[in-house]
């Protein structure tokens, strides 16, 4: 295939890791003193305000008597609640995910007109270069498919006359098209993937016009092209949900970061590609999966709930699955009594389960997410209520479809590259200054050593 370059540390190497840990610790009571908002969130949780938005919100305390306090969380897409938008999808059994990023680049819901001219103009620009495939994403195929999204992106710049023109209708056309392209670097990456490296066959299907986001992905990763309608609902709701999140997540503020430097397109979505695939961001999903199957090996009897709280309860005190102390899947920066999203998602994954005959691993779930908020309040300190966040379920319902894990990350990338255009367009429109947070140098000031004084 091709010469790997050499991933040996050195000695050498391990001796100088130890010199940089040892001047590179900082003591972690400053952060206290100097009263710094680590992660720009306050010890309370709330975010540091570091800018105004119209396209989304995320809701979680109300005002009672002059005083804020933990609600069930809200979500809305430009002023419109997340929930009605899905209880209208599934009223009218059809797709809704390019209404939804219609709604998101735009500010206003389409009626039936706009709708269909939009679609059609995604169908258009749902295509690759002839011969990418052969020449970008066979040539050197990713282990890591996030990996393998960041540089398709980043390759499109040089087949693209107009690549650095950040003018607003240019931005549009080259955010129109990497929504509609993504599936496609996506399955076609995880294709190659599948090919080189677990010994599968590489098959490319070229997306249909009159399929919508989700059928296309199905379509094309499946080698016989052949879903369920069920299953192609359930994947679009997914990509609904996970579509956007508000300006603070750490992807789109990625966005607005990258954006507020002047940079291309390609750039900024690479950026924020590059901060989704993390574990404690987009990867969160993957865990879940993980963390489960490894209960399901530990847990004798499924409808025990004591039997799961004393798994709970070890994942907490780093006694089981990967000692890191955490129930992956609960817990989420603003959401404290529920996540919306994990609301809606969760009755139409018990749905899908049915249909999979997955039923009793879908109560598992249900028995994990009623159990992990109480082990989690006995054995933890926490300043907020504690639920299942939508990675909880995202998860199950992927592996549910079928969906290799390799492209539990890169969906979240297909339904975010929505959000994330929006929000590289509304910094543009909104122009302000290059985004430069402060940090404080707690260093001491020393007095210069010439070289040949050094020890």
């Amino acid at each position: 295939m091709y010469e790997m370059i050499s991933s040996e540390i050195k000695p050498e190497v391990l001796e100088l890791t130890k010199l940089c840990e040892k001047n590179k610790i900082i003591n972690p009571k400053l952060y206290t003193e100097y009263d710094v908002k680590r992660g720009l969130r306050d010890i309370n949780g709330k975010g540091v305000l570091a800018g105004l938005t119209e396209i989304c919100e995320v809701s979680a305390t109300k005002t009672v008597d002059g005083k804020s306090v933990p609600c069930d969380g809200k979500l809305f897409y430009h002023g419109y609640n997340i929930e009605d938008i899905i209880r209208g999808v599934v009223k009218d059994k059809r797709f809704g995910f390019e209404e939804t990023a219609y709604l998101l680049l735009f500010g206003e819901l389409p009626n039936k007109e706009q709708l269909e001219k939009f679609t059609a103009l995604l169908a258009e620009y749902r295509s690759i270069p002839p011969s990418f495939v052969r020449d970008i994403i066979m040539k050197a195929p990713s282990r890591n498919m996030m990996n393998m999204l960041s540089r398709g992106v980043l390759t499109l710049y040089a087949y693209d006359d107009r690549a650095d023109d950040i003018s607003i209708p240019n931005v549009l056309r080259q955010c129109l098209q990497l929504i509609a392209q993504m599936p496609l670097l996506s399955v076609y990456g995880y294709q190659a993937f599948n090919y080189y490296f677990e010994n599968g066959s590489f098959i490319v299907h070229s997306p249909k016009p009159e399929l919508s986001t989700a059928e296309n992905i199905l379509h094309m990763l499946r080698s016989d092209s052949k879903y369920t309608p069920i299953e192609a609902h359930v994947l679009d709701l997914a990509l609904i949900l996970h579509a956007e999140h508000g300006g603070g997540n750490n992807s789109t503020f990625t966005t607005h970061v990258v954006t507020s430097t002047g940079t291309d397109t390609y750039s900024a979505v690479a950026a924020s590609l590059a901060s989704l695939k993390g574990p404690r961001h987009g990867g969160a999903n993957i865990k879940v999966v993980e963390m489960v199957e490894d209960l399901k090996k530990n847990v004798k009897d499924w409808n025990d709930d004591e039997e799961i709280e004393k798994y709970l309860s070890a994942l907490l005190n780093k006694e089981a699955f990967d000692y890191a102390g955490l129930i992956y899947g609960m817990g989420h920066a603003v959401y404290s009594l529920s996540d919306p999203r994990a609301n809606v998602f969760k009755a139409f994954v018990e749905r899908l389960a049915k249909e999979k005959g997955r039923e009793d691993e879908f109560k598992l779930y249900a028995s994990i997410d009623r159990l992990a908020p109480q082990v989690i309040a006995k054995e933890r300190k926490i300043y907020k209520g504690v639920s299942a966040n939508v990675d909880f379920y995202s998860g199950f319902v992927y592996s549910m479809l079928g969906l290799p894990t390799e492209l539990y990350t890169p969906i979240f990338a297909v339904s975010r590259i929505a959000g994330w255009s929006a929000h590289r367009l509304e910094e543009l429109i909104n122009p302000g200054k290059i985004i430069r947070p402060a940090y404080k140098p707690v260093s001491e000031r020393k007095e210069y050593i010439p070289f040949d004084e050094r020890g």
